[in-house]
């Protein structure tokens, strides 16, 4: 993947045909077995997928710097592969500390464009929710999201508190959002909001483990299940008792 390209458009074309023929028909298959949504795969592993994106981040950014690599980014994840979405986030994961509002804004309004759990999680966990921890102000943002239509947005509500709530932060912000979201019917939001509240428990069950006894009545088994997942065995077998 050379850098000869002359815009982000045509880079991002050649990275989509690197993609399509590098993958397995075989590995394809067994992607689409994990989803319930119909999924376009090249069938590449996830390793091997970063370990290219690793590659081809270091020659952009030496050649034509992070503003050409953002615009990159930015194209593949218009895709509707998901190896492209994927790449793109990989391009950009480890980079969020150098990126301010303008690059958080971008990553937004990627989330309409998801279209599985997995670009979902990439994008909202490995580069949102740093950025939420980088700057906490932005948990503004989440509870606009838990109001959407959208089931993606409601579980990147979710999804972009985790990397804070595992240094202990939010704690007040986790317990607004769970109440917003407590009823919600959809399975991905539920296992989203499963997900945040096991984080919080597991780093910390002094807190977590009260409130999740004042709300077991309400919520649904998915989501308490999920939560009491890291608490011993015996304040997970009151919760969920």
């Amino acid at each position: 993947m050379g850098t000869r390209e002359a815009n982000p458009a045509n880079f991002a074309a050649g990275i989509r045909r690197v993609l399509k023929d590098g993958g397995t028909d075989e590995h394809a298959a067994g992607v689409q077995w994990f989803f319930k949504e119909e999924i376009k795969s090249h069938g590449w592993y996830t390793a091997d997928l970063r370990r290219a994106a690793g590659k081809c981040r270091r020659g952009i950014v030496k050649e034509r710097g992070l503003p050409f690599l953002l615009r990159v980014a930015d194209q593949l994840f218009s895709g509707r592969n998901l190896e492209e979405k994927i790449f793109g986030v990989f391009l950009l994961e480890h980079l969020t500390d150098e990126v301010g509002d303008g690059e958080f804004r971008l990553f937004e309004s990627w989330l309409p464009r998801i279209s599985s759990w997995a670009d979902h999680d990439a994008l909202v966990h490995s580069l949102i929710s740093p950025m939420v921890v980088a700057k906490p102000g932005r948990t503004k943002n989440v509870f606009r999201w838990a109001k959407s239509r959208n089931r993606w947005l409601r579980r990147a509500a979710c999804v972009a508190l985790i990397r804070g709530a595992r240094q202990k932060m939010f704690f007040s912000q986790i317990k607004r959002l769970t109440a917003m979201l407590l009823a919600d019917q959809d399975d991905m939001v539920q296992k989203g909001l499963g997900w945040l509240l096991r984080e919080t428990a597991k780093f910390d069950a002094k807190r977590t483990a009260p409130y999740l006894m004042s709300i077991r009545e309400r919520a649904p088994r998915l989501v308490l299940r999920t939560a009491c997942e890291t608490l011993p065995a015996g304040a997970r077998r009151r919760i969920l008792a």
